[in-house]
């Protein structure tokens, strides 16, 4: 028989084991979020300067106030009273690397449309109008064949797949009709709309899918004033972006997550952020799980209804994820919002810690955002 004290030896290890690993990744933890408050604060002593110094109205960069300044219209009416019959129409008419805003005048109207705008047309607006919003639609799925025969996967499914940057949306509808099937039924994924280019903005737009409504792709985006629906990892990708007075929509039956961040290395400035926003719908959903393994989400000032679950965030069944991942909630509110039951590695933010994504300084907005 083994000595008892050899038992007590091997005990006092392996806790002595578990406390050095737990000092070490909070250590690790706290180091992060000393570094993101420096680069905050560094960031906004280059803000000041630089407004101090500016001229009035002239803080958008150069590009942008260019584009702006010489702006023109084209109209798009499927009934033949405008410029074009088709979205697509209208931007095929814009000569390649234009350099001026193009706003679509958008009349009301379903627009059965797939539509990609390359990236040597930034500077796109859509624009519908606020009482009857203009609907883009499409019906591709991850798994239905392109032209070339291979499949389209996700990246390819979209309705509306925006590659260049300096867009902008306003009272538009984007949809994957593939989310009238029977909720609960088998579905594949499918984009309503991806974002791919950098610098774009969305205003009382709408998106409807399943799984993988919205593909947040790459770049700076501000959501203002959106609805989102899907049931899967519906709002996912690698975007830096403000979400801010949206309206978050599940209509899962089972139990999913609403994002899936895909920030993948410690040095990538990504992540979302939902400040003034509203989550709720049907199912039980987790706030996010890590598509990257660095994944970084922030709620902050939203109402979360009863659907979200206790524990908040989910590792998506590899619990090293944990070790690099960023979720935090501040001043929360709903009975979703209830933070004793979270997992311990999800963060209650303080008022410093939550001060860089709670402002557009969060997307550098200062420099690119317009007015609608």
């Amino acid at each position: 028989m083994v000595p008892r004290t050899y038992f007590q030896l091997l005990l006092f290890l392996l806790s002595l084991l578990y406390f050095s690993c737990r000092s070490n990744m909070e250590s690790d933890f706290e180091n992060w979020i000393s570094w993101n408050m420096k680069s905050y604060q560094k960031k906004s002593i280059m803000e000041k300067k630089y407004r101090n110094v500016s001229v009035i109205g002239q803080g958008l960069d150069l590009k942008l106030r260019q584009a702006e300044s010489k702006k023109i219209s084209l109209t798009v009416s499927q009934n033949g009273a405008a410029d074009f019959k088709s979205i697509t129409e209208a931007i095929n008419s814009i000569p390649p690397y234009n350099t001026r805003r193009v706003i679509l005048l958008i009349a009301p109207g379903v627009y059965r449309e797939k539509i990609v705008i390359p990236k040597t047309l930034p500077f796109i607006t859509f624009l519908g109008d606020s009482r009857d919003r203009p609907t883009i639609t499409g019906n591709d799925t991850a798994s239905v064949a392109g032209n070339d025969g291979a499949l389209l996967r996700t990246f390819n499914s979209a309705t509306v797949a925006v590659n260049a940057s300096y867009f902008v949306a306003i009272n538009i509808k984007f949809e994957q009709n593939t989310a009238y099937v029977p909720i609960g039924s088998e579905v594949d994924q499918a984009v309503a709309l991806r974002i791919s280019g950098t610098k774009a903005a969305f205003y009382n737009c709408s998106f409807y899918g399943v799984q993988d409504t919205l593909y947040d792709h790459k770049g700076l985006h501000y959501f203002k004033n959106c609805f989102i629906q899907g049931s899967v990892d519906f709002i996912f990708g690698y975007g830096r972006s403000l979400y801010e007075g949206c309206t978050i929509n599940s209509i899962t039956k089972n139990m999913t997550s609403i994002t899936a961040q895909k920030r993948s290395s410690s040095s990538l400035d990504s992540g979302f952020s939902f400040k003034n926003s509203t989550v709720t719908g049907s199912g039980r959903v987790y706030l996010g799980r890590p598509w990257g393994d660095y994944s970084r989400v922030v709620f902050s000032y939203t109402f979360m209804d009863k659907i979200v679950l206790p524990k908040g965030w989910k590792d998506w069944e590899d619990q090293k994820h944990y070790l690099n991942v960023y979720y935090g909630e501040y001043k929360c509110s709903g009975p979703g919002s209830n933070f004793t039951g979270r997992v311990p590695w999800a963060r209650l933010l303080t008022d410093e810690e939550a001060q860089p994504f709670i402002g557009i300084h969060f997307i550098e907005g200062d420099t690119w955002l317009i007015s609608p």
